[in-house]
């Protein structure tokens, strides 16, 4: 089944496809004169403004996880979804006061690349690897997934063509133009992102108050729904095993948190590539307010189809198209798709966009990313010391294109999988805490170790593993499971570090004062407005 698209629909999806492969390659081009360099691709010549910082890491953390998965969430057990995007608005702000001036300071490429600094060449390695692995198979593979179920779903497109379709698309600006074309043409993704996404969120709570606008549209959901607005949820909650009440603010999704937004390659590189350390800290806060507004377009869609599925009235007058493809709670990432069915001709067109450019904008990232890592901590590591800009330039590119392939061949194999984003979460978070340890003791406490940060980060596999399937009934929650992890793995990290060093600091401890964190009167304003809206919003959804 197509989802009724008609030529005007085409029209404004192909207009969108030229507009962002032509900036994108124009962008990409060589200027007169001047031979692309490492600086220049990696790191888009370091003149990347706020504004484009802001809405880059925005296009790069949103895609079809999110519209498809964080709306098939919403459907499942509403609104508490939405304390991944609020609560990474206060992260964001975190990152930005006291993990940024570090890393600019240092004039870093790779995250990997502050491990080698303050640890060892082979920890950097060892991490180097594990992200590489974690963007291919997880990453890259989950996102062309989703985002080809939900093409297939749309237009009833096969799903390994749809594939193929997206990683064509993100390649043909993406591998050539490096993170100038990324981010330059996030900047529009992310126009198409928002805009598409409040025309779906206007069109289900319109059809949900039967045509008479959003705001009584969103009153009805309230009133037929009142159990999916609620940000904490009760232990007797079937969903409490995924956000486990107050545990979500005060618990394990800090470590998924501070992890994505403070130490992922894909995430960060564009700080990295700010004006400067007041532009790039700018840019964190445009990414925290818009963070705000995500779950008006992603969840709230979700739980508006809930209602519409379980409505006999509404149902009926969406009549035999309302039956293709309808959620249920055991398909809830159909939600999405199946609401883009009845947008009008040309608005679907646009909605359309706004979720290919979710999808393409977080792959062109990650592939970025992807060849970052490769090409700086391993090719120019162990493969060529003395690389030119050409053929370092040329390595990122290939190192992008391989990564891509090996991620076409595994999407397929995700298929069955049921609200995904909690899915990818649930997986991260194997990973996640002993990078969490290495990195947070390896900022503030002088005296960890290289030593002590290997064996933690090594052991901090078996230690999530075994938290994982120990059936301990106060452990089910898997963001119980991150914390605890964590915690152990930083133990771990401490105790010998004092054993090797007898309590004495590492002489490659980073020395913190603090004029380091001294931030901008802007970004201080900025920052207490966020935390003011977050209270608002949490009181409110409590």
């Amino acid at each position: 089944m197509t989802a009724g698209f008609d030529m005007w629909d085409y029209v404004v999806f192909v207009a969108y496809a030229i507009l962002i492969l032509g900036v994108g390659l124009w962008v990409s081009r060589d200027k007169k004169g001047h031979q692309k360099n490492a600086e220049d691709y990696f790191l888009a010549s370091k003149s990347l403004p706020w504004w484009a910082i802001g809405t880059s890491l925005i296009a790069a953390n949103i895609s079809a996880e999110q519209f498809i998965g964080m709306s098939g969430s919403g459907f499942a057990l509403g609104i508490a979804i939405a304390s991944y995007e609020w609560m990474a608005a206060l992260t964001l702000i975190i990152v930005g006061k006291y993990f940024l001036p570090i890393f600019i300071e240092k004039g870093l490429y790779t995250i990997p690349e502050f491990v080698e600094k303050r640890f060892s060449t082979n920890l950097k390695t060892i991490l180097a690897l594990f992200w590489l692995a974690l963007y291919i198979f997880v990453n890259l593979a989950s996102v062309l997934y989703l985002g080809g179920l939900a093409i297939e779903t749309i237009m009833g497109v096969d799903m390994m063509y749809a594939i193929i379709g997206l990683a064509l698309f993100a390649a043909a600006y993406s591998l050539y133009g490096g993170l100038s074309a990324v981010a330059w043409t996030d900047v529009i993704q992310v126009v198409f992102l928002v805009l598409g996404g409040l025309i779906t969120t206007y069109l289900a709570l319109n059809t949900v108050s039967g045509g008479e606008g959003m705001i009584a549209g969103f009153s009805k959901v309230w009133e037929a729904a009142p159990e999916k607005f609620h940000m904490i949820l009760e232990e007797s909650n079937e969903n409490y095993v995924n956000l486990p009440g107050i545990w979500v603010l005060v618990g394990g999704l800090w470590v998924a948190n501070l992890y994505y937004w403070g130490f992922n390659q894909y995430i960060i590189q564009r700080t990295l590539a700010a004006k400067s350390l007041k532009e790039s800290q700018k840019g964190i806060l445009l990414a925290a307010f818009l963070k705000l507004i995500i779950p008006l377009i992603v969840v709230v869609p979700g739980i508006a189809a809930y209602v519409m599925v379980n409505d006999p009235a509404i149902m009926a007058n969406l009549g035999e198209v309302g039956m293709l493809n309808t959620p249920s709670p055991e398909q809830a990432d159909k939600a999405y798709p199946w609401l883009l069915q009845f947008l009008p001709t040309g608005l679907k067109g646009v909605a359309f966009a706004a979720l290919a450019a979710a999808v393409v904008s977080s792959l062109a990232s990650m592939l970025n990313s992807t060849s970052t890592i490769f090409t700086m901590d391993i090719y120019k590591q162990y493969i060529n010391k003395n690389a030119n800009d050409k053929q370092t330039v040329n390595v990122g590119r290939i190192s992008a294109a391989v990564s891509l392939l090996i991620a076409v061949i595994v999407a397929p194999l995700l298929g069955g999988i049921d609200q995904a984003f909690q899915f990818i979460q649930e997986w991260t978070g194997i990973v996640s805490p002993g990078i969490l340890a290495v990195f947070m003791l390896g900022l503030f406490w002088k005296k960890t170790t290289n030593n002590a940060a290997i064996w933690g980060a090594i052991l901090s596999i078996p230690i999530a593993l075994a938290l994982k399937f120990i059936p301990i009934a106060a452990l089910e929650p898997w963001m119980h499971q991150m914390g605890i992890a964590t915690l152990l793995s930083m133990a771990v990290t401490m105790i010998l570090s004092y054993l090797q060093n007898k309590g004495a600091d590492d002489e490659k401890g980073i020395e913190i004062s603090k004029n380091l964190f001294k931030t901008s009167p802007l970004f201080n304003m900025g920052s207490i407005v966020v935390c003011i809206l977050l209270a608002v919003l949490y009181s409110l959804f409590w």
